[in-house]
């Protein structure tokens, strides 16, 4: 599953790859990654006046200022990696059990600013916006790798799911997942930088969980108040956000507003808030290890839990996570998993598709549900990455052919035709505005950030082939043995093609849709079956190619999303860049170590880490290849492929209403294909437990009118809680420290 950023937009927002320069290419060091706070960089200007910097400091010849000094800085950097492999053990911890992934983009913003806080007095140089920006970053970057390496997914399926003529065994020592991971964890972010002028610059492309992480850094840092300086796009955009419109809806809700920023600006209030939550989990997962019936509480009666598997495991990270995901999500969750487990699963095992006990993945209804819920998958992914091709053709093709028609028609040869096609500025198809289909943007929009603070386009011209020959070496240094080189360029090509349309619904919607690029990937390589000595090992390049294609779109866009980020408060995105490089290779080495750990102490797959995503992405593979389905599991994946490919285009047909029109609002309550899938293939116990998160967060913000920055630092210490004691779990665990 995607990796949740945090809340999807700050309700302000609700309510309503960088330029190329082939001259610049500086190395990589402080002086040379930090900022101006000239006139063309007036968001770092305004910053510079809150209550932090006191003052603001100008840069005269080669004086820096306070904020350029801080853009990338050794001590940002090692606070993010930090946070991050904190993040990296709770990612791990919770993918394997149900595979969920959380960037903790605003809760690593939060910690940094109250470590730096802490020891405010004792730094030269005042901890800043972007240096907080560049935290978040590094810690994102690390946090995200157990997803984006496969440590959840692809590597439990290649290790304890393949059967012997599949392939089987595949032995992953650490140095292998350690090669694996850093070929994987670098080539999506380099790519991903050229696309950071189209998307974010041009587009305005709003990826609304970096929206919020910009608004939680500027108002914990003072906030900005400045209205006479020079009008930039990010100053724009970011002065939106922390004005709040002026809409009549806004004015309406003003109280409310208030209060919302009077809490975020009290980091005091909010770190303790995260502490008490931190505190109260982590408890509860110690008590957890020593009682384990707490994990599957029979709250519908035994029968029922022995029987369907219908518990609760009233587990306090994933009421956070439900939090975090809202109430539309969880419900759509929720209706998946009455779906599967109310409907179908006594369905299939009454009629004796599904003989075995339920909770077993190979004859029972548990697997038999799962191709229910990949047809599923399977149907919103296609049908969503289809609309973001064919969008721009349905807009702006049939003007195209009139302008064609209209120029071949007057030009008197072809040649003449073809130089005046291109030459024309009269339409600008390379620069549309998708805010407003029908106009098209005429004059190139001007960067923020100034000239050296951009990654040239010299250095992405050797960073994207060095990374991109860094992939396919390592790949095959693990793997070759199983996978030939011609298919692992055509997994790496993928990859880049794929992450595209990842980024731009990323931008769009706040969600990277990497289960279903990785699913297309899966589905496309079935045309490329593997001859000769490689026929055998057909399973397993399915899977090794799925993986390639949902790293390189998950890293593309978490750099993106980090991008919009810094561009609403001024950062350097060279120093983002540099940071999110080294947070991947660090993150690289810490997941495949925290991997390791968990399937080397705990029994995988077992009653704690069920892995429910290997098994997808297994069965996908097994579907794809032509390896058969269970007994009548066809005919109803048809059936609920061919559903909810009509509920995904009625979903796209409601988002292109106006904005607060019938539509839009209508739009969250139709089920989605992707949460009602994750819904039917993890069992139930999970999927309760975050509906409580989503009526709390229902309960909180919507029925109470309260902010949702209250209930996100609540989850965010309820996931961590969890978290980091499951460490200490770990530890007891293999120690062979006995449960109660």
């Amino acid at each position: 599953m995607a990796p949740d950023r945090g809340p999807s937009t700050p309700p302000a927002v609700r309510r309503s790859s960088s330029d190329l320069d082939l001259d610049q290419d500086h190395e990589l060091s402080e002086s040379t990654l930090l900022g101006d706070a000239t006139p063309s960089n007036p968001i770092a200007k305004q910053f510079t006046k809150s209550s932090d910097l006191g003052l603001y400091a100008t840069k005269s010849n080669h004086h820096e200022s306070v904020v350029d000094a801080t853009n990338f800085t050794f001590r940002g950097v090692a606070v993010g990696l930090l946070i991050g492999v904190i993040i990296c053990f709770s990612n791990t911890y919770f993918g394997l059990q149900t595979g969920w992934v959380s960037g903790m983009a605003m809760p690593a913003s939060l910690i940094g600013f109250a470590a730096f806080k802490s020891v405010a007095k004792h730094l030269t140089l005042p901890f800043t916006p972007v240096e907080n920006v560049l935290v978040q970053t590094v810690a994102g970057a690390v946090g995200t790798m157990p997803l984006g390496l496969g440590f959840v997914g692809v590597m439990p399926s290649l290790e304890f799911l393949l059967k012997k003529s599949e392939g089987a065994p595949v032995k992953l020592e650490l140095w292998r997942l350690i090669v694996w991971g850093i070929g994987l964890c670098l080539f999506g972010v380099v790519f991903g930088v050229p696309l950071r002028k189209q998307v974010i610059i041009r587009e305005r492309l709003k990826f609304p969980s970096g929206t919020a992480t910009a608004l939680m850094i500027s108002v914990l840092h003072g906030g900005a108040h400045g209205r006479g300086e020079v009008e930039t796009q990010g100053t724009e955009e970011r002065e939106q956000l922390l004005h709040n419109g002026e809409d009549d809806d806004d004015r309406d809700n003003a109280h409310s507003k208030n209060e919302e920023e009077d809490m975020r600006g009290d980091w005091k209030k909010q770190i303790r808030f995260l502490l008490y939550a931190f505190g109260g989990s982590g408890i509860y997962t110690l008590v957890q290890y020593f009682i384990p019936v707490l994990h599957k509480l029979p709250i519908f009666g035994t029968y029922m839990a022995r029987t369907w598997v219908w518990t609760l495991n009233p587990s306090p990270a994933y009421v956070g996570q439900g939090i975090i995901m809202g109430p539309a999500t969880t419900l759509h969750m929720l209706l998946g998993a009455i779906l599967g487990w109310a409907v179908l699963s006594p369905l299939a095992k009454q009629r004796g598709w599904a003989p075995g006990p339920v909770n077993d993945w190979e004859s029972g209804s548990k697997g038999w549900i799962v191709w229910i819920s990949l047809a599923i998958m399977l149907a919103d992914a296609v049908v969503n990455l289809g609309w973001l091709v064919l969008r721009p053709a349905i807009f702006y093709g049939p003007q195209f052919a009139r302008d064609t028609a209209e120029m071949y028609r007057r030009s008197s040869d072809v040649k003449e035709f073809v130089w005046s096609h291109l030459s024309s500025s009269k339409h600008d198809y390379s620069r549309v505005n998708l805010d407003d289909p029908m106009r098209s943007d005429k004059e190139d929009v001007p960067d923020d950030a100034p000239p050296h603070h951009l990654i040239s386009g010299r250095a992405v011209s050797i960073w994207l082939p060095i990374t991109m020959i860094v992939c396919v070496v390592c790949v095959h240094v693990t793997f070759g043995e199983y996978m030939p080189l011609s298919l692992n360029i055509l997994a790496l090509v993928l990859a880049l093609l794929l992450s595209i349309m990842g980024v731009r619904a990323l931008g769009e919607t706040d969600l990277n849709p990497v289960s279903g690029i990785s699913k297309l990937t899966q589905l496309l390589f079935a045309l490329a079956q593997p001859t000769g000595k490689h026929a055998h090992h057909a399973i397993i390049i399915n899977l090794l190619a799925g993986a390639v294609s949902e790293s390189g779109a998950l890293q593309a866009g978490d750099i993106l999303q980090d991008l919009k980020a810094g561009h609403l408060i001024g950062a350097s995105p060279k120093a983002q860049f540099y940071g999110q490089l080294i947070g991947s290779v660090v993150g690289a080495v810490v997941s495949a170590c925290v991997y390791k750990l968990y399937v080397n102490v705990y029994d995988v797959p077992g009653e704690l880490f069920q892995v429910p995503t290997a098994y997808v992405w297994i069965f996908t593979a097994r579907l794809v290849t032509g390896r058969g389905l269970p007994a009548m599991a066809w005919q109803y994946a048809l059936g609920a492929g061919g559903i909810f490919t009509l509920a995904t285009m009625f979903r796209i047909w409601l988002m292109a209403g106006e904005e607060r029109s019938w539509r839009r609002k209508l739009h969250p309550w139709i089920p989605g294909g992707i949460a009602v899938a994750v819904g039917m293939y993890n069992t139930p116990s999970f999927t309760l437990a975050r509906t409580v998160g989503g009526l709390i967060s229902l309960w909180w913000v919507t029925i109470k009118g309260n902010g949702e920055t209250g209930v996100i630092v609540l989850a965010s210490g309820l996931i961590l809680g969890e978290g980091v004691v499951s460490i200490v779990n770990l530890v007891l665990a293999s120690l062979g420290v006995p449960h109660l």
